[in-house]
């Protein structure tokens, strides 16, 4: 009998025929990755040149992620992302299904894909509103008409007539939608939801190039995310049902380092709240993520000191860099000299070494990235003159609060701004949820999304500098 069914299968792999049209349309399939689970889609498209491919997070709420090569050759599928590490192969069987993996920055999971949509897993999220809101809720849209984007999003208000003070929400790093959807949460939902209830307008917008929102997300840095908000802001004075000096800015982890940029340049933000903002350099900051995360996952000491000191050194190099082609061979030496001592670093056996090392340089080399590992967000906190309300968790592994709030407070008084308020939250995380490790891989665990006192505070904060 086993030999009868080997038999069968075979005679099917070799008499169905594949062509290239097979290939063309959505592609779903579920990345499974320290216990969490989320949906990836791809949009395979004909063009003259080949191929050309987009992807989909659904979970993080990113539509329409430009890939930046697609192939179909032989049955085999692929499709990478260089600005960011991302590469997925795979061969389609005679089924239709494509059997493959995912890599991201060394990391190689298997994924499976199909033409069937896969479905959300269902997680309880109790915080989340039910509709219909006791609110006034409007659909909107704004330009950035310094990069001729049109950025879209939900405007909530306690009553439709009216004049209410208004918070912009300002995500984090990554393309994310309106409700900073990640993890199967959707922070700011839950935010706009909490503060709207409470008196408080919230203007909350999906990234650029993010759902219904236009322009390239991967060609843009920190700076231009601000001029998106500044956007934002200056739409909001259009409207005749919000109090124009009464507008603030809510940014969480990046947005915490948008937020002073635009205050620090704007007479029209009344008041700035930093979740988990930032007042030292970003390549500081990834310096000390590797090491907390690290260290969390039982990472060995020695490792963990030998992946930093090569970080450093690349951070060092890309900081002091004024030339991307002579970076670029720098940083090609010496992570071709220092590859092999990179603890947990796999070389797939269907990739060189070679191609390793350019996949690590584009990804270090993006523009983003650049700009994030160089910046030193404290120079602009010493600019800002508005209150400020900076929080944080106390078991925070992406922003140590123990180094930021401190920091963050000294740059803030260097400019003499006395309206500062620093608080940190004992045993919440980088989402604000009370949490047990502080690990990442704990957010889609828990179901809380965000601290109700969190909530609280953020809110009679508001309330207090807006009499």
């Amino acid at each position: 009998m086993k030999t009868k069914h080997l038999f069968i299968s075979l005679f099917i792999i070799i008499t169905g025929t594949i062509s290239a049209q097979d290939i063309i349309g959505d592609w779903n399939g579920v990345l499974k990755v320290q216990g969490m689970q989320m949906r990836l889609v791809f949009h395979v498209t004909k063009t003259d040149a080949g191929y050309a491919a987009t992807m989909d997070s659904p979970d993080q709420g990113a539509k329409g992620i430009p890939m930046s090569k697609t192939s179909f050759e032989n049955s085999i599928f692929k499709t990478e992302m260089a600005a960011a590490q991302i590469e997925y192969t795979g061969k389609m069987d005679s089924t239709y299904q494509i059997v493959g993996t995912f890599k991201q920055a060394g990391m190689v999971i298997p994924m499976n894909m199909s033409h069937k949509a896969t479905e959300k897993l269902v997680q309880k999220r109790p915080q989340e509103p039910v509709k219909p809101y006791p609110y006034y809720s409007e659909e909107v849209t704004f330009a950035n008409s310094k990069d001729s984007i049109t950025l879209a999003g939900t405007l909530t208000l306690p009553k439709k007539n009216g004049k209410f003070p208004v918070v912009v929400l300002i995500t984090g790093s990554g393309p994310q939608n309106r409700d900073e959807e990640l993890m199967g949460h959707k922070p700011f939902l839950i935010v706009s939801d909490f503060l709207t209830r409470n008196g408080i307008g919230v203007l909350r917008y999906d990234d650029r190039g993010t759902n219904a929102s236009t322009g390239d997300f991967t060609k843009a840095t920190t700076n231009d995310f601000a001029t998106d908000v500044k956007a934002a802001v200056n739409y909001l004075k259009t409207r005749q049902d919000i109090d124009k000096k009464k507008i603030g800015l809510i940014g969480h982890s990046e947005g915490g380092i948008i937020a002073p940029i635009v205050a620090a340049n704007s007479k029209d933000v009344a008041f700035i709240i930093l979740m988990a903002g930032t007042a030292v350099s970003g390549g500081e900051i990834l310096l000390l993520q590797q090491q907390l995360i690290g260290r969390g996952n039982g990472m060995k000491e020695d490792d963990i000191k030998k992946t930093s000191d090569i970080n450093r050194e690349i951070f060092r190099m890309i900081t002091k860099s004024t030339n991307l082609a002579q970076l670029k061979i720098e940083l090609t030496d010496y992570i071709k000299s220092n590859i092999k001592e990179i603890p947990g670093m796999e070389i797939p056996k269907d990739a060189s070494e070679s191609f390793i090392i350019e996949r690590q340089f584009a990804q270090l080399t993006a523009p983003w990235m650049i700009h994030f590992i160089k910046y030193n967000p404290a120079l602009i906190l010493e600019k800002v003159k508005c209150p400020v309300l900076a929080i944080n968790g106390s078991k925070d592994m992406q922003v140590p609060s123990n180094v930021n709030l401190p920091a963050i407070e000294k740059a803030l008084k260097k400019s003499g701004n006395k309206k500062v308020n620093i608080k940190e939250f004992v045993g919440l995380n980088h989402l604000f949820q009370d949490c047990k490790t502080g690990l990442p891989s704990e957010y889609s665990e828990i179901e809380q999304t965000i601290s109700p006192v969190v909530l609280e505070t953020m809110t009679s904060w508001i309330k207090s500098v807006c009499k």
